[in-house]
């Protein structure tokens, strides 16, 4: 067995590599017929009344923020324990990131510390369904009514996740996927804004094209050049052989969320007696996608120790994720206390992700898991 594992890694067959070379061989490369029959086969999975795909999950989350036209200089309450994408977001838009502690079990944004950190300047909440385990959303939601606040779901790792026996996708005013290489489906690099909000989605597809109020298609079909740029858009067209690729994945995706439950289920089997590593679970009524699998390091284990120690046998693990307020940017332009979010630095000094993805062999889980049990014993530790 070749022991070079990495954490995650995309999945493309020969249907997937067809999908693309038709698309090449043809008329249309971009703003062509594959970018709306992917956003009606998303819509129609999850089971919502718009999709707007673009080139990435970052450029998604921008234009959700950008479409609910918040005032400068106001807030909105994310996770700090996420990809900066999340909370890039709202400092694009001139907005004031609140960061919010997590929860421990599921590493997912803490409801009630959403209360603590709302103001009378709080216009929104992003919240991230991490590694792919939905929010307690019922709750989140709560909070928003009681206070008037726009809801955008990060579900970048959760495309496919349930809550209640419904889709992710259908909970929040918008949600974002990502479609990154590593992610459940992947279009190579791109994302997707879903709403059932009529006017959010005509506003999504002008920003995503620089703002312009009509389409090429629109104006070929009145023999037609004149538009006019409404807002100040981006250009985050995604091409149309990456959405005939996505449209492929979709097609997968169920196959792709089965084999990492079977996988995670493997991994949990398998460290269940292994004292030093505590693994993750599902709470609550939900179907977990399972992103990325990730333990936490128990009695008084070294994490960076660790991580150095399975890279040096050839085993992809990764951290997910190192605080947001923990970088320069944030560190330069904001005053966030690191002490004010006391769980998600617990969880950050003794986290690891596993690899995982739908290609991982099941001996590769089982060298994975040897090579855990072994630490102790490779320190000269006792179990």
């Amino acid at each position: 067995m070749n022991p070079n594992i990495p954490y995650g890694k995309q999945f493309i067959d020969e249907k997937d590599i067809e999908a693309v070379v038709s698309v090449l061989k043809g008329d249309w490369l971009t703003t062509g017929p594959k970018v709306d029959e992917f956003e009606n086969a998303i819509a129609k999975y999850i089971g919502c009344q718009h999709a707007t795909v673009v080139n990435s999950g970052t450029s998604a989350l921008d234009i959700a923020v950008q479409t609910l036209k918040i005032k400068k200089g106001l807030e909105i309450v994310t996770t700090p324990f996420s990809f900066a994408a999340t909370s890039n977001s709202i400092v694009y838009n001139n907005l004031v990131p609140i960061f919010a502690d997590i929860k421990k079990n599921t590493r997912n944004i803490d409801p009630e510390d959403i209360k603590r950190k709302i103001t009378n300047k709080t216009a929104a909440i992003i919240y991230v369904d991490y590694a792919g385990h939905p929010c307690d959303i019922d709750m989140i939601k709560e909070i928003a009514y009681e206070n008037d606040l726009y809801l955008i779901e990060d579900a970048s790792h959760a495309i496919g996740s349930e809550y209640k026996s419904r889709k992710i996708g259908n909970h929040a005013d918008m949600t974002i996927f990502s479609f990154h290489p590593v992610k459940n489906m992947t279009t190579g690099e791109g994302g997707a804004v879903v709403t059932d909000n009529n006017e959010f989605d005509k506003s999504l597809k002008i920003l995503r094209n620089q703002g312009i109020d009509t389409d090429l298609h629109e104006r070929q079909s009145k023999k037609d050049y004149m538009y006019d740029i409404k807002e100040l858009g981006r250009n985050y067209r995604i091409t149309d052989f990456q959405c005939a690729l996505g449209i492929s994945q979709l097609k997968k995706l169920n196959s792709f969320i089965t084999k990492r439950n079977e996988l995670a289920n493997l991994y949990k089997k398998l460290l269940e007696n292994v004292d030093f590593v505590e693994t993750p679970s599902n709470w609550g009524n939900v179907k977990n996608s399972w992103h990325i699998y990730t333990i936490l390091l128990k009695k008084q284990i070294d994490r960076d120790d660790f991580f150095r120690y399975m890279k040096n046998n050839n085993i992809g693990v990764n951290v997910h994720y190192i605080p947001i307020y923990r970088f320069s940017y944030y560190k330069n332009h904001y005053n966030f206390d690191p002490l004010n979010y006391p769980v998600t630095e617990s969880v950050f000094n003794k986290i690891i992700t596993l690899p995982l993805y739908p290609c991982l062999k099941t001996e590769q889980v089982e060298y994975i898991c040897d090579k855990i049990r072994n630490y102790t014993l490779i320190k000269g530790e006792k179990k």
